[in-house]
């Protein structure tokens, strides 16, 4: 009888196991050696695999396991202990550096939906309408634009909406400082990195974090920012998180278009969507 050899294993198979080790043992916390164990290969060879294929590091993948578990938790009502301890950490401290590592914010926090943040907030205009944006001690957390010229008392509800738990207090003259940095004019020199506070899922947090490296003039397909996160089937999942993303233009989902090359749709209008890609493309030129 000839003799079988048995073929290794790919390493698309090692990797497909490393996480769903992962996902099995979350609440575990392995170490980088456990998980590497589990697909026979040294932490060294497995943590340059795994970064490979998923793009990021298997502790950075747990974290992210972790950080989706616990705001289920903490969205149900849970406590911060309670969910520290649900998901395998060791105490709320842990908790609270996984949150604001990742999130920018504290457990309570999130938990409350920006309960003890205070957001500035001013209305200006800006090359595309009037705009507000709300600023926090961490980063800028909203930027929205009006749908009518006359509208003024709606403009601040989805704000509110979306950060129920925050106090919100006038900074006209702050806000106004950030806007000028926000929408340069012509000929003044691009803006540096601003500071942004964004509260979202796992899942949204993703999807904005592709948007902000498509570079300027660079427009993509919602296809493409799902293949970006490794979501490739997600595209209906991304086309929502793109139209919830609370910092327009500077978390640039208006240069997400449909497949067949059209504009799409826009939270803050379609016309507006194709103004400011005019806009971007005029300043390319100026440089």
């Amino acid at each position: 009888m000839p003799k079988v050899t048995q073929q290794p294993e790919s390493d698309y198979t090692r990797v497909a196991k490393a996480l769903e080790f992962l996902r099995t043992h979350a609440h575990e916390q392995p170490a980088l050696a456990d998980t590497a164990a589990a697909v026979d290969l040294s932490p060294h060879h497995f943590q340059r695999l795994f970064k490979r294929w998923v793009g990021i590091s298997p502790k950075k993948y747990l974290q992210s396991l972790t950080l989706t578990e616990a705001q289920q938790h903490l969205r149900s009502g849970e406590s911060v202990l309670d969910t520290a301890l649900h998901t395998g950490l060791s105490g709320p401290g842990r908790l609270h550096d996984l949150f604001v590592t990742f999130q920018s914010m504290t457990p309570a926090e999130y938990r409350d939906h920006g309960a003890g943040l205070t957001i500035g907030f001013g209305i200006h205009d800006s090359p595309f309408g009037k705009c507000l944006l709300g600023v926090t001690a961490r980063g800028i957390c909203w930027l929205s634009f009006s749908k009518t010229e006359t509208e003024t008392t709606q403009i601040l509800l989805p704000l509110k909406e979306t950060w129920p738990g925050a106090r919100l207090s006038p900074a006209q003259k702050e806000t106004a400082g950030l806007v000028k940095r926000i929408f340069p004019g012509k000929g003044l020199p691009p803006r540096g990195p601003l500071p942004l506070l964004v509260h979202g899922t796992d899942f949204q947090l993703r999807v904005w974090r592709a948007l902000l490296g498509i570079p300027l003039g660079v427009t993509m397909t919602y296809g493409d920012v799902a293949a970006d996160i490794q979501k490739p089937k997600a595209v209906r999942a991304v086309g929502t998180a793109v139209g919830q993303n609370a910092i327009s233009f500077l978390i640039p989902c208006h240069r997400i278009i449909r497949s067949d090359g059209a504009i799409g749709g826009y939270r803050w209008g379609s016309p507006r969507k194709e103004v400011m890609l005019e806009w971007e493309q005029i300043r390319l030129l100026d440089k």
